[in-house]
């Protein structure tokens, strides 16, 4: 329980349980509010402690089963916390602006990545020495535009297991995208938002760099810890495997000699029947003629 109460303490202290005005509330969020404060939605954080933990729960297992999980935030507040945190996991995540259908239409997406990657190649590998300097520039202006918009996502070769959204109003695109895929979600929800259009929802203050911190920070943690556990688990596979895997292989190898020693057996016999049976019939030897053995 101290675990708890240290951590309440912490999102207390990075005024995570400020909500947006009770004007702009949205109804569905009445569960997670403890109070209203001179017009303003306090949230309970109770329940966003609760939230927390469950979800860095489930991105744990996801992140133990070795899939992705792409990070999203690209509000001025977010960007830079987002992007750090996602490199820190070796996730991806997108920063800049989410493009329409970057999930939906995924195989052109992964096209522009492929023409950007092969600009940067070619522009170290001093292929474009023989093009002007203007059309190099050209090149180079063109690569560092998608760069910034897909480079978060450079490394991702197939559609990721699960978002982790800071607001999900803001990001409503991707997570529009994430729910016509079956993609799981997971997102920071402050008091405008609907907490229903996610599968875990972490009520929160999602406009303060504080708060957007602390709550990304335990998520990547939690992430970490699974990526650690995953690469545990293969280096212990990794030792137990050896000798089962020797004896294995060789038991392998052994019966498919003896398996090529039968066929190439059958085979020689085979020619050296058919060399006698045709030798009286001037048959070619080692040659199976239509009936050639039995004339």
């Amino acid at each position: 329980m101290e675990n708890n109460t240290s951590l309440q303490q912490q999102l207390l202290e990075a005024g995570v349980h400020f909500g947006h005005l009770k004007k702009k509330w949205n109804p569905k969020m009445l569960p997670y509010i403890f109070a209203e404060k001179k017009g303003i939605h306090i949230i309970d954080l109770n329940k966003t402690v609760e939230c927390l933990q469950e979800t860095a729960a489930a991105l744990k297992q996801i992140a133990r089963s070795g899939k992705k999980i792409l990070f999203v935030g690209t509000k001025k507040q977010a960007k830079d916390i987002v992007n750090e945190s996602a490199k820190k996991v070796n996730m991806p995540f997108v920063t800049e602006r989410w493009l329409g259908g970057m999930l939906t239409n995924f195989n052109t997406v992964r096209k522009s990545v492929k023409k950007m990657q092969s600009i940067e190649k070619m522009l170290g590998d001093g292929s474009f020495d023989s093009i002007t300097k203007k059309e190099r520039l050209t090149l180079s202006r063109d690569k560092d535009k998608m760069e910034k918009v897909l480079g978060g996502i450079a490394q991702l070769g197939r559609v990721p297991a699960a978002l982790f959204i800071i607001d999900i109003g803001h990001e409503h695109i991707a997570l529009a995208e994430a729910k016509r895929l079956g993609i799981s979600t997971f997102g920071v929800v402050d008091t405008n938002c609907d907490p229903n259009k996610v599968d875990f929802a972490i009520p929160a203050n999602d406009d303060a760099t504080k708060s957007i911190a602390i709550i990304v920070n335990y998520i990547t943690a939690a992430i970490a810890e699974g990526l650690a556990e995953r690469q545990a688990a293969k280096d212990d596979e990794g030792d137990e495997i050896t000798d089962d895997e020797k004896e294995r292989k060789a038991a392998k190898l052994l019966a498919e000699a003896e398996a090529e020693g039968g066929r190439s057996g059958r085979g020689r016999g085979a020619g050296a029947g058919g060399q006698r049976r045709r030798s009286s019939g001037g048959g070619v030897a080692g040659g199976r003629g239509p009936g050639g053995g039995r004339r």
